[in-house]
């Protein structure tokens, strides 16, 4: 009786706990769509997409966005310290490129006015008898 005890008991179905970690280390996907019609005409469509496993098999498969989020990594405070002092360095470049900009139309109005000046003089010597 013992050894029919023993095959009882190994043969039990798989309680939640073994259910769990046999999820979290293959994976579960849940997927469905909900759409919403009226006369044949779609209102409104729910696509639901549901993941469910462990950090290393999300990694494994190539998910891994929770490493770069700003509430869950001291990284992203170091990333985001980073955006801010390229965002300024940014703003630098842009206004001395503006300056640039303004000198150089500066120059250009000087070049013209000074061939106006040069065009007309040329002109009243030409006039001259």
């Amino acid at each position: 009786m013992s050894s029919e005890r023993s095959t009882l008991i190994t043969a039990r179905p798989p309680g939640l706990v073994d259910v769990l970690d046999r999820i979290l280390d293959k994976g579960l996907v849940i997927a469905g769509d909900i759409k919403v019609s009226l006369a044949n005409v779609e209102l409104l469509t729910l696509q639901i997409r549901l993941l469910v496993c462990s950090i290393d098999k999300a990694e494994q498969i190539g998910l891994n966005w929770w490493r770069y989020d700003t509430n869950l990594t001291t990284r992203a405070e170091r990333a985001e310290a980073e955006n801010v002092e390229l965002r300024e360095r940014l703003s630098e470049l842009e206004m001395e490129i503006r300056k640039l900009g303004a000198s150089a139309a500066g120059r250009e109005e000087k070049v013209l006015s000074d061939r106006v000046t040069t065009t007309r003089k040329t002109r009243v010597r030409n006039r001259r008898p």
